[in-house]
């Protein structure tokens, strides 16, 4: 029997013991599932008997399909409760993990993933709203850091579990591992999730739903398909209807007075225009990566799905090391400095990797990644905080939705451009007479590192333009002036 909530009961923090784990199966469930794909691409490429610019579509679709449903969490969670829509979403996760795990063609997989997005989108917004609406005001930035944990553990831990279930025992079990879990949620939360209040009447942008699939799902098409050439007529389609399915969509929800899907009139504030862009930066960096290095250690290495992604660890602890400190430092010297350290060591390392070859020792990933995660973690919630604080206040309510759905678009940009330039740099460099691997793949590989980190540099060079809100700058005037800004 579930609990009912009310405003005038302050719950204690072991009495929200159970529903919060209820909360953390559901949410580590999806986020591991984020990055258990990324190693398993060359073995899905290979027993799907497809290309690599097809089979990326497994991660650009997912994470497509999770953009446009995660502006939707808040009109769902009101009209038909909060409880009853993390529900849903994780027995459509679940759905859709079952079908992946039996997929037989590449398309279907594609489809299958696209599924277990619109699933998994909403969870995470969700997840954190109910946490925040559930705890003592007293415990909030408490439990709300515990909550913190499976989003950081889970994608380090994909990887590497997904490469020990392709190498030793097969790619399905990636998918059919959720199914134990899933439902295991699902009867947690049933039982333990309390039900909050709903709103009476809402509205939703059916506009902005029906354009934000072509807008983003037509840019990335078009992007994917480019290593054909940018006038083939796949590239072309694809570049000229997400173009204008984004400009009809922007038009739209500009002109909507009552819930937008994603509220574009917070970028009117130029300081969070720039954080924003410096966010996209990063989303872009981190995606890149963590979908080029495990294939360029698998295809030219011979490292396996395992060892590729045991790789991923030294980042993720690295990030775990500093993301702590990060949060103590951004209340005295605000986000600028953090977020310049962070895109410097980022840089650094994106441009290191540039400089390994195949046949060099593993061991030269360690500095790189251990650099990436030191400035991911320095600069990570650093920069989501200036984003809150910098918007207009009667909007702040929107920015996660936003900021979320955004990262995933920037992240399906990332992987569909990479995947592109892979393609077609390799195409180039095995004409001018390089065999086509390792060495023009490779010599690809490093062009794709080098975009990267020229990339990472120009968010850097943004970063320096952020400011301190006003309002902050006056709670802290003397570390305002301190920090030089």
């Amino acid at each position: 029997m579930s609990a009912e909530v009310h405003a005038n009961e302050p719950a204690s923090v072991r009495s929200l013991l159970a529903p919060l784990i209820a909360i953390v199966v559901g949410l580590f469930m999806v986020i591991l599932d984020t990055t258990a794909v990324n190693v398993a691409i060359p073995v899905l490429a290979d027993d799907l008997h497809s290309s690599l610019s097809l089979i990326q579509w497994t991660i650009t679709g997912y994470s497509l399909a999770q953009a446009v449903v995660i502006p939707m969490a808040g009109w769902f969670s009101d009209r038909f409760g909060a409880k009853q829509t993390f529900i849903v979403s994780i027995i459509l996760f679940t759905v859709g993990s079952i079908l992946c795990a039996f997929a037989g063609t590449a398309e279907q997989l594609i489809a299958f993933r696209v599924v277990q997005g619109l699933g998994g989108g909403m969870v995470m917004p969700i997840a954190f709203a109910m946490t925040y609406r559930i705890s003592p005001p007293e415990s909030v930035g408490k439990i709300m850091g515990m909550m913190g944990v499976p989003v950081l553990l889970a994608p380090a831990l994909g990887p590497v579990v997904s490469g020990y279930l392709v190498d030793y025992v097969n790619w399905q079990w990636i998918f059919l591992i959720n199914i134990p879990v899933g439902i295991a949620g699902v009867i947690m939360s049933i039982v333990s999730l309390p039900n909050l209040p709903k709103k009476a009447s809402v509205s939703l942008d059916f506009a902005g739903i029906a354009l934000a699939p072509f807008a983003f799902g037509g840019l990335s098409y078009g992007l994917s398909e480019a290593g054909e050439g940018w006038t083939s007529a796949k590239t072309v389609t694809g570049l000229v209807v997400g173009a204008i399915a984004m400009a009809l969509f922007v038009v739209v929800e500009l002109g909507r007075r009552r819930e937008p899907l994603l509220e574009l009139r917070v970028f009117r504030s130029m300081q969070f225009t720039r954080g924003i862009v410096v966010q996209w930066v990063m989303q872009f960096t981190m995606f890149g990566l963590i979908f080029a290095i495990p294939y360029f250690m698998q295809r030219l290495m011979g490292m396996s799905a395992f060892e590729a992604g045991l790789w991923t660890l030294p980042q993720a602890l690295a990030s775990a090391t500093m993301m702590p400190f990060s949060g103590r430092l951004f209340d005295r010297i605000g986000a600028r400095p953090l977020v310049i350290g962070g895109l410097t060591l980022i840089t650094v390392g994106a441009y290191l990797f540039a400089l390994i070859d195949p046949s060099d020792s593993p061991w030269l990933f360690l500095a790189p990644r251990a650099l990436i995660g030191f400035g991911t973690g320095m600069s990570f919630i650093a920069l989501n905080t200036h984003l809150i604080q910098t918007a207009p206040k009667e909007l702040v309510g929107k920015v996660t939705s936003l900021t979320s759905a955004f990262q995933q678009v920037v992240g399906s940009f990332s992987i569909a451009g990479l995947t592109t330039l892979l393609v077609s740099r390799t195409n180039h460099y095995a004409k001018q007479g390089e065999a086509p691997i390792p060495d023009a793949m490779s010599h690809a590989f490093h062009n794709a590192y080098i975009l990267i980190a020229i990339i990472a540099a120009v968010g850097l060079l943004l970063a320096f333009t952020l400011r301190r809100p006003a309002k902050e700058q006056a709670a802290h005037p003397t570390v305002v002036m301190d920090a030089g800004h």
